[in-house]
């Protein structure tokens, strides 16, 4: 369905290449002239009242927010294609670097659990990005869910931080994409790159083979979500083929005796490497933005994103297993594992199959990484806190191609320039501080619906959240501080264990899933919570000065652009709307009582 308003808006958002005029970027009343927005800086204040806990609403999502497109995202997808995206999006090269690490320094035989840890946290993340995805099937994923449940300003802040880390991911697997590719012709990755010795170290090292193959995945994105599903099957299909060579042949290979030995460095090393394997889960996330292009989301989404998850986790621990038994955990290599341990069994020429299922992985990472980058963009664009020009599907191809073009530049000027140790310590806790977001707003949505839920009720859920939060944090530090003593860990997870176990009794649930709901509601998100907040404290503490600073500059952007334009269409959308609550609740302006008397 598109409103009035989104057409209205299609007609003012012309589709051109060049030539844009600054109505396509803001067409919003603070910035049609210099003292309109000097008008609206001084109002900032209010502005940011208003905005800061502006809530919006499932319908509002699905319509009138999806309408300001000017056309719809083609419903072409099933299962089926859902499925093999979360495959393709989540398993990449992470697996060939990871493992090995963890293996080698941390887990030992033992990374079979690690991997089994790290699948199920990413599991509950999964179940959580499901519930909303069903209700809210749009392209704003995350974005959406947390604009709905927790708000305008959070939901800014945490997807302006995810974009940011997609731009550095999609970069950093378009270098890996050269070097793999310079292996399988036997050659330095250097040598395909242009040495430019007047740049700066980490940067002069040219990529214009991370360039081409990011250009090349943008057009795939951009002509069709079907076939672009179709290319992710193929190549998925051929990962996994490579995935089956690795089993069967390693297991030829395999030596019992090297699992004599099967946890050397004990539970606390079973855990470290669990939080470091749980990166090679993440991706998932962008399979969730796919909600508009899909036919029966509420069948199609729930076995797409949970059965990704299921053959993620089950091919990992298999490939974990396959490596312990091929050579002794000393002696795996950090750098690249299995190609190694096919070396050491005399096997050398099988590192050219690990590089191409490796190549294949990428591919289809960085098609997934391109696909939902977009899809986000798209969304927040439609709220106008990005220039909504991004925001138009295009009528003929269904997808959102100025989106996806612009966030493909994005990817290829750090992709040409910037060197995979850069952009490794670039990579920050983005993602994690997403997934324990959207977990949270999980518990919201259950337990709390504006004009229903009592004030008791409503101040019990604050209570039990901040003591769920609290107490998982204090266990991430006593992890962090190596504290060995089971009593601190004792009273930190039994606080976990009550503040769940009492918002279970004690506040009752005001809202059921429609379609396909989350089992054991709240524990499976507060467990969700307290595991996403224990990976995000083995990260450095670096990850957390850049995250730091990323967030004080979109929050300088919201400030001096976000707000002010998202205000103002909220505001139009108001008038529009007369006294509707649908309009007030966009503003943000709503009152409990007037919800209640509103139909």
């Amino acid at each position: 369905m598109v409103g009035a308003s989104g057409v209205e808006q299609g007609n003012r958002l012309k589709k051109r290449f060049f030539g844009c005029s600054k109505d396509d970027f803001f067409p919003e009343e603070s910035f049609k002239s210099w003292e309109n927005y000097t008008r609206a800086l001084r109002e900032t204040k209010t502005r940011l009242k208003d905005r800061l806990l502006a809530r919006s609403f499932d319908q509002l999502e699905l319509q009138e927010v999806l309408a300001r497109s000017q056309n719809q995202m083609k419903k072409t997808l099933n299962w089926f294609d859902l499925l093999w995206f979360g495959v393709g999006g989540v398993m990449g090269a992470g697996v060939f670097v990871l493992t090995g690490q963890a293996t080698r320094y941390d887990a030992g035989p033992a990374v079979l659990l690690s991997f089994l840890i790290a699948g199920i946290a990413a599991l509950l993340s999964v179940l959580c990005y499901t519930e909303f995805t069903v209700e809210l099937p749009v392209a704003g994923g995350s974005f959406a869910y947390l604009r709905v449940e927790l708000g305008d300003f959070i939901a800014f802040i945490a997807a302006g931080n995810i974009l940011f880390e997609y731009i550095v991911a999609g970069a950093s697997v378009a270098r890996s994409w050269t070097s793999y590719f310079a292996t399988l012709c036997n050659h330095n990755p250097n040598d395909f790159r242009i040495n430019v010795s007047s740049l700066a170290e980490g940067y002069n090292h040219l990529d214009p083979i991370a360039v081409g193959i990011s250009v090349i995945i943008c057009v795939a994105a951009a002509l069709s979500i079907k076939g672009s599903s179709r290319l992710n099957s193929l190549l998925t299909l051929a990962h996994i083929l490579v995935m089956v060579f690795i089993l069967v042949t390693g297991l030829t290979k395999a030596n019992p005796a090297n699992y004599k030995e099967f946890a050397p460095f004990g539970v606390h090393g079973i855990f470290t490497a669990a939080a470091t394997l749980f990166f090679a889960f993440v991706g998932f996330d962008g399979v969730a933005t796919l909600g508009e292009e899909i036919r029966n989301p509420g069948k199609d989404i729930p076995i797409g994103l949970i059965g990704s998850m299921l053959i993620v986790i089950t091919t990992y621990c298999l490939l974990a297993v396959t490596l312990c038994l091929m050579q002794p955990y000393s002696q795996v290599d950090v750098d690249a594992p299995f190609t190694i341990a096919f070396q050491a069994v005399g096997l050398k020429w099988a590192k050219y199959i690990v590089a191409l299922g490796a190549l294949k992985g990428m591919t289809t990472v960085l098609l997934a990484n391109v696909i939902g980058q977009a899809r986000y963009f798209t969304h927040i664009a439609r709220t106008h806190m990005a220039p909504p020009i991004l925001s138009i599907i295009s009528q003929k191809t269904g997808t959102p191609v100025n989106a996806t073009v612009v966030m493909t530049i994005a990817n290829c000027i750090v992709a040409f320039f910037t060197s995979l140790d850069v952009l490794a310590n670039l990579l920050s806790i983005s993602t994690l501080f997403l997934f324990t977001l959207v977990s949270i707003a999980l518990i919201v949505r259950r337990h709390y619906v504006s004009g229903d839920t009592s004030n008791p009720d409503r101040n019990k859920l604050i209570f039990f959240l901040v003591l769920i939060l609290s107490s998982s944090i204090a266990t991430s530090v006593c992890w962090g501080l190596n504290v060995t003593s089971w009593f601190g860990y004792a009273i930190t997870v039994g606080m976990w264990f009550l503040a769940t176990l009492g918002l279970n009794l004690m506040v009752k649930q005001a809202r059921k899933p429609k379609v396909w709901g989350v089992p054991l509601v709240p524990w499976v998100p507060s467990a969700s919570v307290a595991l996403n907040i224990f990976v995000i404290s083995s990260i450095d503490g670096p990850s957390f000065i850049r995250f730091s600073i990323w967030t004080v500059v979109l929050l300088v952007y919201y400030l001096l652009v976000g707000l002010h334009a998202s205000y103002d269409a909220a505001k139009e959308f108001e008038g529009k709307g007369g006294t509707s609550s649908q309009a007030n609740i966009e503003a943000g302006i709503v009152r409990n009582n007037e919800v209640e008397t509103t139909t």
